[in-house]
């Protein structure tokens, strides 16, 4: 009975996984690729450090007496911004592909359609492969690109409003601690929303 239905499951998750598998596995999986991973880092490595540059030049705090903090919260704002991209990427790409499931459709359908006309007919399964690889590519795409965006305009909006309003009297050291940290953890905790 149940260990036999529990030796053959074993048997079967075993075994190799196939192509559609495989993509199904990455679609839903919040795992990015290495190179989205490496964009993501660099982008929130240039957007952490911006408000390092707006308190150097702008508020004078200099880097002989200030580097190790200016580095510390630029890791640690880094880290954050890494994990929100991969968050809202992760909430959004599921409703991207929804949308465009239409568009992507009719475009691989012409795409295969001009193809056919020249060569042999192409099967079903192989058009509903070609329009979920093109659909997840497609929202895949514009999460990434969407994800960056947004959390970095918000990320940006806190800082400015932080530290020239809300902590405009603090000294400028604890204002640049405060405005990027702060930020750096409501985009991160904002990301965790499952809007």
């Amino acid at each position: 009975g149940i260990n036999a239905e529990y030796g053959e499951f074993r048997t079967m998750s075993s075994g190799a996984l196939t192509a559609e598998e495989e993509i199904l596995l990455n679609d839903f999986s919040r795992n990015v690729p290495r190179s989205t991973s490496i964009l993501f880092h660099l982008n929130a490595l240039f957007v952490s450090a911006l408000p390092m540059w707006l308190f150097w030049r702008i508020q004078q705090l200099e880097l002989d007496t200030y580097g190790i903090m200016f580095a510390i919260v630029t890791l640690v704002s880094t880290f954050l911004m890494s994990l929100a991209y991969k968050n809202v990427k992760y909430q959004l790409k599921h409703r991207i592909a929804q949308r465009r499931h239409a568009g992507v459709t009719a475009e691989v359908m012409q795409q295969v359609a001009d193809a056919s006309s020249d060569k042999k007919k192409v099967v079903k399964k192989e058009k509903d492969d070609r329009v979920l690889f093109k659909k997840t590519e497609v929202a895949d795409l514009e999460a990434t690109h969407f994800s960056i965006f947004y959390n970095n305009a918000l990320f940006l909006f806190l800082t400015i409003i932080l530290s020239f309003y809300v902590l405009k009297n603090f000294t400028p050291g604890a204002n640049y601690l405060g405005s990027s940290v702060t930020s750096a953890c409501v985009v991160a905790f904002m990301s965790t929303g499952s809007n």
